[in-house]
């Protein structure tokens, strides 16, 4: 599975995402889904975050690429996440039946309320590093192996 996920960056604070039903729920974390056939990336992160937040990006970055060995709905899936910073959009962020988002002062994320994998690669790209990382979790999200590499640059 090839997904996407975008954080909306602004004065120092960070949009994040109360997941409301489905894989996740309860979960804050940035908005994004699967990849659609045909879809690129990009054109994938823009629609998920437009039916999501009801935002359309206009000025992002790609900050990271992370797979995940990890189960969803019980069957253990590799996904490929490709991480994005939304630094402009069309329209203001607005709860939909999936998400109801918020926004966070940067140095003050809660991450006890996110997924376990966060805290170990969030701050970095929060701090303009570009990483590619590597996350293997059990059927309990109990963190098995990770790997986190620093790049200089990230291929579009």
């Amino acid at each position: 599975m090839r997904t996407t996920l975008c954080y909306l960056i602004k004065d120092k604070k960070i949009l994040l995402a109360e997941k409301q039903r489905g894989f996740g729920k309860g979960k804050l974390n940035g908005v994004g889904g699967k990849i659609e056939s045909g879809e690129t990336p990009e054109q994938a992160m823009i629609r998920e975050t437009q039916e999501e937040v009801f935002v359309t990006p206009t000025n992002f970055e790609k900050v990271a690429e992370v797979e995940f060995d990890e189960f969803y709905k019980g069957v253990k899936e590799n996904n490929y996440l490709y991480v994005y910073f939304e630094y402009e959009w069309q329209g203001e962020p607005k709860e939909s039946e999936e998400m109801k988002p918020s926004w966070f002062d940067i140095d003050k994320i809660p991450y006890d309320k996110m997924f376990p994998d966060d805290p170990h690669w969030l701050p970095l790209v929060l701090n303009g590093k570009k990483i590619k990382g590597y996350f293997e979790f059990d059927e309990n999200w109990n963190l098995l192996s990770k790997s986190i590499k620093q790049l200089k640059t990230l291929k579009k």
